[in-house]
């Protein structure tokens, strides 16, 4: 279980860029193949933008085609909230930081093995810890 963070909208718009507060705070999505962590192979861990959780390592990552930074597991099952997110007409699965609530994407079960899952994270909904 992780300490929750609360923040007024204010606040959250005065520690964001105005594209971080749009997909994080309100949901949003940013273009698939530009992201900033779409095609990056550095080792490390990917971490909740807004709070700097850690949610995701670099061991994990797969290129799934989607357009989007793609993982097969979480650091911690903890670190990550899921949402039923019935918009666009159908029925998905959203992953929020379990810390500070950010929407981060959307959890499918079209992964690659052990775990079968892909969680699809918008770029821009993450940090990076580089490590050697």
């Amino acid at each position: 279980m992780v300490d929750k963070i609360k923040k007024s909208k204010e606040k959250w718009k005065e520690i964001l860029t105005e594209e971080q507060y749009r997909v994080t705070r309100g949901k949003g999505t940013e273009a698939p193949f530009v992201g900033k962590y779409y095609n990056y192979d550095q080792k490390g861990i990917y971490k909740c933008i807004n709070c700097g959780l850690e949610l995701f390592s670099s061991e994990k990552k797969y290129d799934s085609g989607s357009g989007w930074p793609s993982f097969w597991e979480v650091i911690d099952k903890d670190h990550i909230d899921y949402k039923v997110d019935k918009s666009l007409g159908m029925a998905r699965t959203e992953i929020l930081c379990a810390a500070c609530g950010a929407h981060l994407g959307h959890i499918f079960n079209d992964g690659p093995q052990p775990t079968g899952k892909r969680y699809c994270v918008n770029s821009i909904a993450l940090g990076f810890d580089k490590k050697d």
